[in-house]
């Protein structure tokens, strides 16, 4: 028989002289219930949105991308980009030119950046299950507009009669003193709109054929960059390293990840710092932990004296009341974890809680939170019950 427990769970539910230390054992427990739930859905609600951002930007932005580190283009012609395509995991291969423009539509315009791709593009990003009007097409001189653009320029895929005049700087000088003679111009046809619900990406961009792209913005076989697309279960980070070895020091590559960098960044720290503000809270809760096993302590005194003289010792009588305090710490701790669970729970399958009309507000279980939640809380209620038993013995039992 394990004493010590035994002991404790008998202290822990017995009825007391002075009903105050059920009170304060009771809202001990509850504190830690609360601040224990309160993790819970805060680092799964994180989790959910920091998983939805993530899917926002992967509709848009690819495994890998390849850039130049000095300069702005490159030739992808060349023999080691044609070994690339020959790598292991690499599914889609896309050349991308991107560049500044301005798109005019009746009496209105806006600057865009142009992204020309090819024809893996909408396979890789699937894109076209963006569209909210028209269809994905670029080909001929069709575009695809993000729907920040089309609101600014107020276009209609179903309009046929008025084309986007799209604007984009010659390469190099020209002596022309009319500025018109000083740009390329573009005719498109706006076939779709894509909307992802980031500014960023509706805002900025319009979509079209990598060669209309380079006829508008003076190239000839040049991109800007590559965007790759990795097969499912391929190991990325062995890939990345296969090409980085291929093409030399003179490219970058990175992954999603490092794509957003700030933004992954700035969500892992919010994370962080919310984390740290729920510890604060918890210890807060926890002090309700010692008052309880101080006053314990001194309520049983008699008791105390009688388990000495059977022939316990002060370190067998320090862990009874250690064990009581990881009981009321456990207890809360598990109820929290269920109570939060199952909110989190309700929230996922019912999605009581929505971010707008159409879209819930996301929750996701990560085992790794969980367990740094438990490890926290229970190392937290380890130290409110040592100290109250470490001190407090030593004060108050004399044998």
């Amino acid at each position: 028989m394990n004493l010590p427990l035994f002991i404790a769970k008998r202290y822990l539910i017995s009825k007391k002289s002075h009903n105050a230390i059920n009170i304060i054992s009771g809202i001990s427990i509850i504190g830690i219930c609360i601040g224990t739930m309160a993790l819970v859905i805060v680092l799964s609600a994180f989790n959910g949105l920091t998983n939805l951002v993530q899917s926002f930007y992967n509709s848009f932005d690819p495994d890998l991308e390849i850039t130049i580190k000095q300069g702005k283009t490159f030739d992808p012609n060349a023999s080691a980009f044609q070994s690339l395509k020959k790598i292991e995991g690499i599914a889609y291969y896309t050349e991308i030119v991107e560049g500044n423009a301005l798109l005019k539509y009746d009496d209105k315009q806006c600057i865009a950046t142009i992204k020309g791709v090819s024809s893996d593009f909408s396979k890789m990003s699937r894109i076209d299950t963006l569209v909210s009007e028209g269809e994905f097409n670029i080909s001929k001189n069709n575009i695809v507009i993000g729907k920040g653009i089309s609101t600014i320029l107020q276009t209609r895929p179903s309009d046929l009669s008025t084309l986007i005049s799209i604007y984009a700087p010659k390469r190099g000088k020209t002596s022309s003193l009319n500025p018109e003679d000083g740009l390329n111009e573009l005719k498109a046809y706006p076939a779709g709109t894509f909307f992802i619900n980031l500014d960023e990406f509706d805002y900025t961009y319009t979509i079209m054929n990598i060669e209309k792209a380079r006829e508008l913005l003076d190239f000839t076989t040049e991109v800007t960059g590559l965007e790759l697309g990795i097969k499912k279960g391929s190991d990325e980070m062995q890939i990345k390293k296969k090409i980085a070895l291929l093409l030399g020091e003179k490219y970058e590559i990175k992954n999603r990840a490092q794509q957003n960098a700030s933004l992954y960044k700035t969500m892992q720290t919010e994370k962080l710092w919310t984390f740290i503000i729920l510890i604060f809270i918890l210890i807060i809760a926890t002090f309700n932990v010692i008052g309880s096993l101080t006053m314990l302590i001194l309520e049983k005194k008699k008791d105390i004296t009688i388990l000495h003289h059977m022939g316990a010792d002060i370190q067998l009588i320090r862990k009874i009341f250690l064990v009581e305090g990881m009981l009321i710490t456990c207890i809360g701790a598990f109820l929290g974890l269920l109570i939060g669970s199952i909110l989190c729970w309700i929230q996922q399958h019912y999605e009581i809680i929505k971010m707008s009309a159409n879209l819930a507000y996301p929750i996701k279980f990560e085992t790794s939170d969980i367990l740094l939640i438990m490890i926290t809380v229970l190392s937290i209620g380890f130290l409110a019950a040592w100290y109250p038993v470490r001190i407090f013995t030593k004060k108050h039992l004399t044998f």
